[in-house]
Order: C-alpha cells, then sequence, then structure tokens
C-alpha cells in the first residue's frame, strides 16, 4: 500500500516502483489524502487535481477499486491528525497490506511529517519504506533500493504527464531531466539501469 499525502507524491516517490510491481503481479493500493485545491494555478477547476490523480492512477495500472482519494486541506493534515488516523485505520482493516510505502522520516514538509507519524503509528507491525522527495530534505538515508528497467521508469514518466496543473506551474520536478537524472544515479549505486531509493523504517520478515 503506497499512502500519498497529496495527489502526486505517490508517483514522484515510487511511481517506477509502482509500475515494476504491478507488471510482477503485486496487488497494489494507493491512497491520497490532500487534493491541494490551494496549490493549483488561478482559474484551475477545483477538482482538477483529483482528476489527474485518478488518470495517472489509470496509466500505471492502479485498478478503480484500489485507488482511494481523500479531501484533506494541504499544508493542513496536522489539524485533522486523528480524523487522518481513522481513516488510515479504515483502510488497513479493509486492505490488510503486507507492505507499506510513505514520505520518509526526514521529509521537511508539515504534511508529510503528519502522514509520516500517523502512517507508522497504524502500520507499526508491518514493514515500512519510506520513498524520496529530494526537494524537501536535507539528509536522506537511502537503505533499499528497487531497480527499474527503462520501461518502468518511462510508465511512471507517463504517469506524471497526467498533472497538467504541475507543469502549468513549471515545478521543477515535474520534468523528464529530473526524473531520468535521480532514477539514474539511484541506479548507478545499485550497479542498475535505474533505480529508486527508500528509507526503511521496519522491516517484518
Amino acid at each position: 500500500m503506497i499512502l500519498a499525502p497529496h495527489t502526486d507524491d505517490a508517483e514522484l516517490g515510487c511511481g517506477g516502483t509502482i509500475a515494476r510491481m504491478l507488471k510482477d503481479g503485486v496487488d497494489i493500493s494507493v491512497a491520497a489524502f490532500s487534493t491541494a485545491e490551494d496549490s493549483l494555478p488561478p482559474g484551475a477547476v477545483p477538482t482538477q487535481l483529483r482528476d489527474e490523480f485518478l488518470s495517472a492512477m489509470q496509466t500505471l495500472g492502479v485498478p478503480q477499486d484500489k485507488t482511494f482519494v481523500f479531501g484533506y486541506p494541504v499544508r493542513r493534515l496536522s489539524y485533522h491528525r486523528q480524523e487522518l488516523l481513522e481513516e488510515l485505520v479504515k483502510l488497513r482493516h479493509q486492505i490488510m497490506p503486507h507492505m507499506v510505502f510513505l514520505p520518509s522520516a526526514s521529509d521537511l514538509h508539515q504534511d508529510h511529517q503528519v502522514l509520516n507519524a500517523e502512517g507508522l503509528r497504524c502500520f507499526k507491525d508491518m514493514t515500512i519504506w519510506g520513498y524520496e522527495l529530494p526537494w524537501n530534505t536535507i539528509r536522506f538515508s537511502a537503505q533499499a533500493f528497487v531497480t527499474l528497467e527503462p520501461c518502468e521508469l518511462q510508465a511512471k514518466w507517463k504517469a506524471l504527464q497526467a498533472y497538467k496543473s504541475q507543469f502549468d506551474l513549471s515545478r521543477p520536478y515535474f520534468s523528464w531531466e529530473f526524473i531520468e537524472g535521480l532514477a539514474r544515479v539511484r541506479g548507478v549505486q545499485v550497479k542498475a539501469p535505474y533505480a529508486e531509493a527508500f528509507e526503511v523504517m521496519r522491516i517484518k520478515w
């Protein structure tokens, strides 16, 4: 199960891993907790990021009944900690995941910190990996790597292209050069063409 504070974090942090696991037949669920309406370009439709997220999930191949999106306000998850935890507990009982991906403990974004803390609280007895969003970190401990083939990195990039709103805002991390460059760096570390790196918070064998 992948937990995302906002509607593009799962794809940015582990989109290639999602593509690889789906190709390998793994049952994947993705939950995004804020549609970040306050971060949309002026004049945008309020549901745009929600629609883009659903489109990105469809592009990756995540089944519709395994895709969850909530409407908590961006940069305000700390005001809704208990409600968010209760949603996580419901998802735990509904999905019963064996492994959980969430923002790394070193992520400085306030919403990412809240989801990390509440995710650990809810899933503390399971294997938990933290995904990398370099623009939000000062230090990141890369302890695990998922190697990627070019087709899996292309699947990640194709999913990210659903986010027209973020391209319109010229987000520097919404570029092929960044996505490919980071994956290449992480791949070099483990002698693979490409990879995504993760912080290991807990392993249950």
